[in-house]
């Protein structure tokens, strides 16, 4: 587990100017771009999915699915 500071200090040491949401975003267009479902998509950035009623029933963490879209970004980021 990493402290919720880490990736900024390293990115701010790293590229003068960038942000870790800065990564964020970028993975959330790419897997806009890539068809990612925008379930997996958000679930893959810790986003909350749904209002109060559509999160009471869906109780997956979708995991199976999240795998093989993080696995593909990987390869498009480090191929």
């Amino acid at each position: 587990m990493l402290p919720d500071n880490a990736i900024h200090r390293l990115v701010s040491r790293v590229c003068d100017g960038a942000t870790a949401h800065g990564f964020r975003s970028s993975f959330r267009d790419w897997a806009g771009e890539a068809g990612i479902e925008r379930d997996v998509a958000e679930l893959c950035l810790a986003h909350v999915v749904g209002d109060s009623n559509e999160r009471a029933y869906a109780r997956s963490d979708l995991l199976e699915r999240r795998r093989p879209a993080m696995q593909r970004r990987g390869d498009y980021v480090a191929p």
